[in-house]
């Protein structure tokens, strides 16, 4: 069966960091024929790289803490522990947004870098879209505060031994899409990843 989504009408109700468009459709139904004319609002935003930071040879993670405006409000607070992550402009290779951000908001360089998947942040609303790495890094190098000042960024970076960060799942401090996606990927495929990383030259 093919699918299909005839807009009938829409509409920029808000421009910002965020848009927010208002569109009128009928889609294919299951069943067979259209829908009648429904009115979704549908937040146009953006591609993103997320990498979840790894040493094999010190069986760490690197991950970031910082201020979240939408967990305003939750129990845990605004500061969010994530996995490193940055928008996509344009046409940029999305191999080297994961690595830029890597180096601005944790200091680390990336040596190999394995793709783990892209997934729909939520398609009920958003055109959010993700692609999340996993990065060999050099943890002992890795902390302090970093950021750009005109993106207003303010992050501390942690180095979290691996055991740690997989035991924050589900009502620790892992609690956001990407870094629970990254963590349950990491679980899976922390062995293989230490048998084909380690002997090999770590990155700087």
């Amino acid at each position: 069966m093919t699918f299909e989504v005839e807009i009938k009408e829409e509409e920029m109700v808000f421009e910002g960091f965020l848009g927010v468009k208002r569109i009128h459709l009928r889609h294919s139904l299951f069943a067979g024929g259209k829908s009648p004319v429904v009115v979704r609002e549908l937040v146009e935003s953006y591609r993103a790289a997320t990498v979840l930071l790894y040493d094999p040879d010190m069986d760490c993670v690197v991950l970031i803490e910082q201020f979240r405006v939408g967990a305003l409000g939750h129990r845990d607070g605004c500061w969010v522990l994530e996995v490193i992550g940055g928008i996509v402009e344009g046409d940029e290779p999305i191999e080297e947004v994961a690595r830029r951000e890597a180096l601005e908001e944790a200091g680390c360089e990336v040596g190999e870098l394995i793709p783990v998947c892209e997934f729909m942040v939520s398609p009920g609303y958003t055109t959010e879209r993700i692609h999340l790495f996993c990065g060999r890094v050099d943890a002992s190098i890795a902390g302090g505060i970093h950021g750009l000042d005109h993106e207003g960024e303010d992050i501390r970076v942690e180095v979290i031994p691996a055991d740690e960060a997989i035991a924050e799942l589900y009502g620790g401090r892992i609690n956001s899409t990407s870094s629970i996606i990254a963590i349950q990927w990491f679980m899976m495929n922390r062995q293989r990843l230490r048998d084909q990383w380690l002997g090999k030259p770590g990155c700087a």
